[in-house]
């Protein structure tokens, strides 16, 4: 009888582990549902981004979206309303970024000290602290747009010296609060703000403020002292009526050019814009509105 011998191979398979590049922060998206400027490196195509407002109920954000589809490490937490579990359970936290993005929360949740980014888009938050920023000193980017926010209240933002980009558009804001002087991107379209509710000041000390979108509102004046940091200016559909020829330019100074600007929108406010042609003089482009 022949004897079967089988020789076996062991063979021992070690997968390949490719590290995972790391997470890109995405760039932040403000609304403004009447433009298609791009912002460039900063804000890309943002004021475009309304069609991600959640218009029927079913729809998942930009931002949100992205990060629950591309971590596969993220607990698998189901829907929930209950505003008194800790943040990060009733949030999204990953890396330096914190998504509490429609859960119906009525307040600025406890912060991780580690904090980069906040988006608490599309809630019922009707005011903000001093106290809800106070241990937060890391923030850059806070976005609270859609919201029923009415008080913002003094020194709220005074001790984030990192924040660059804040959105307060979609609230029920009357006035501005102090803004932090890193800002390069401002929105608060689409609120009650009042020319009485912007200080003189409030913009003059931004230095790298480059886009700034208060349209939607009730200026019945463009904001002075405009810094010259400023690329986009949108006051489109205010109740602004008259400008000076110190608006934008300065008057004791023809040869005067404010090389930066490269738009302002001023269309659906009851200004004919070619009766203040001097307004416009140190400009490289003339604003958009109405001029007959």
């Amino acid at each position: 009888m022949e004897t079967l011998q089988a020789t076996f191979f062991l063979f021992v398979f070690v997968p390949l582990v490719n590290p995972a590049p790391p997470l890109q922060q995405e760039s932040l998206q403000f609304y403004d549902y009447d433009t298609d400027v791009s912002m460039g490196s900063l804000t890309q195509d943002y004021e475009m981004q309304s069609k991600d407002i959640r218009k029927d109920g079913t729809n998942v954000s930009l931002d949100t979206s992205l990060v629950l589809q591309n971590d596969d490490n993220q607990l698998d937490v189901p829907p929930t309303k209950d505003t008194n579990l800790p943040t990060c359970l009733l949030c999204v936290c990953l890396s330096g970024s914190v998504y509490c993005e429609e859960i119906d929360i009525e307040a600025v949740p406890p912060l991780p000290k580690e904090t980069a980014y906040l988006y608490a888009r599309f809630n019922k938050i009707k005011r903000i602290a001093a106290s809800d920023f106070a241990d937060i000193t890391t923030l850059r980017r806070i976005d609270f747009s859609g919201n029923r926010i009415e008080e913002i209240e003094d020194g709220a933002f005074s001790k984030l010296l990192l924040l660059e980009e804040l959105s307060l558009a979609e609230n029920r804001l009357v006035k501005l609060p102090v803004l932090p002087p890193k800002l390069t991107t401002f929105n608060a379209n689409q609120n009650r703000i009042k020319s009485r509710g912007i200080k003189a000041n409030a913009f003059k000390k931004l230095t790298n403020l480059a886009y700034l979108y208060l349209g939607h509102n009730a200026l019945e004046s463009v904001p002075l002292n405009l810094p010259e940091s400023l690329r986009i200016l949108h006051l489109q559909y205010n109740n602004i009526t008259t400008i000076t020829d110190d608006t934008f330019c300065k008057s004791n100074n023809t040869r005067y050019i404010r090389t930066r600007m490269d738009e302002i929108r001023m269309e659906g406010n009851p200004i004919v814009l070619a009766k203040h042609v001097n307004a416009f003089s140190c400009l490289r482009m003339l604003p958009v509105g109405t001029y007959y």
